[in-house]
């Protein structure tokens, strides 16, 4: 089992000298100091991770990993497996909420089809084919892959990293889409926080109050199964799915290549949680998107002493939640890269 290398590998630093000259340069600006709250801070930050005076977010890149769940069979979902590999289509033709996004940004969009249990098109535009397997094995009865299989999807998620490198990505977001991935997602927060199935396991794709109690069960049959067993690669290979695995991997991918880093809701933000297990300073280079209104999220959240940007009640997933906070992200750019300093606009500072 061959991982990539940011699985071991010291991850870099932001650049500490830019983030010092942004904080001097904030405090030049015409406004009272901290006024502008969090978007100062986070253009600050930008300047550390780019290593440049001016940040920018203009070049986004999204890469939507996609992939089914063997636990649907428990029958954890109101949508049949067959939309997973629907929606690829979907996302391909541009009817998808994140291909409506993506265009709106100026985003270079990709799909990585990790393994569909329904057939899909050959040669869609923008989908990068990379089944493992046509799906997970169902978690509650036994480990949902094999050393081998999560370490595929994991180089996976590093290849997408190292794709948006290659392009000048100056932002990587990336998103999922699977039937039953919510219920992964819980079972791995579970796992990793300790926490009980009934409080992190949500609606999803629009369950009834009795399908969230069945899916809380499923959930704490693969906890059981799984055990006291809490490193990071065993834990993902147990109760994770094909595309959570990409994501972890293509987090510390892009962390690993200096790429400022926005996570999506909860799908997205469990992966940030297994990488953050294995690699702590992962923190370093994580923007986070929206509070999503899948329970769980903000536990999920909490661990990471994470603020999201935005909360708007969506739970779509597939890095919607992300793709709408890349505009704010924007203003705090153009506001740190544009406003006249007191000295420019001959207003007093107040000394």
């Amino acid at each position: 089992m061959t991982l990539p290398t940011s699985w071991t590998q010291a991850l870099p630093d932001p650049d500490r000298a830019f983030i010092e000259r942004a904080v001097a340069h904030q405090a030049t600006l015409t406004k009272p100091p901290g006024s502008l709250g969090r978007l100062e801070q986070l253009a600050i930050d930008l300047c550390g991770q780019q290593a440049r005076e001016q940040p920018s977010v203009d070049r986004v890149h999204i890469s939507i990993f996609a992939a089914d769940h063997g636990v649907c069979e428990e029958g954890i979902s109101a949508f049949p497996q067959a939309v997973t590999a629907q929606m690829i289509a979907n996302f391909a033709n541009g009817g998808a909420a994140i291909s409506v996004l993506a265009k709106s940004l100026g985003a270079s969009l990709e799909v990585v089809n990790l393994g569909t249990v329904g057939d899909t098109p050959a040669d869609l535009p923008g989908v990068i084919d990379l089944q493992i397997a046509p799906s997970t094995v169902n978690m509650a009865k036994a480990p949902a892959m094999t050393p081998e299989q999560l370490a595929s999807a994991l180089q996976a998620g590093d290849q997408a990293a190292q794709r948006a490198s290659d392009n000048g990505a100056e932002l990587f977001i990336a998103g999922d889409m699977g039937i039953g991935n919510t219920t992964a997602a819980a079972a791995l927060a579970c796992a990793l926080l300790e926490a009980s199935p009934e409080e992190l396991a949500g609606a999803g794709t629009g369950l009834t109050p009795e399908g969230v109690a069945h899916k809380a069960s499923v959930v704490n049959k693969a906890i059981s199964r799984h055990g006291a067993d809490r490193e990071p690669a065993n834990i993902l290979a147990s109760l994770g799915g094909f595309e959570i695995a990409a994501i972890t991997g293509a987090f510390l991918g892009a962390a690993q290549r200096r790429m400022p880093i926005l996570v999506d809701g909860f799908i997205a933000s469990v992966a940030a949680l297994v990488a953050m297990r294995q690699q702590p300073s992962l923190i370093n280079w994580l923007h986070f998107g929206h509070r999503s209104a899948e329970r769980g999220h903000q536990r999920v959240l909490a661990a990471m002493q994470a603020k999201p940007l935005l909360d708007l009640g969506m739970r779509l997933g597939e890095a919607s939640g992300a793709a709408v906070a890349v505009p704010l992200m924007r203003q705090a750019c153009a506001l740190h890269n544009q406003m006249a300093s007191f000295a420019d606009a001959g207003v007093s500072d107040g000394s």
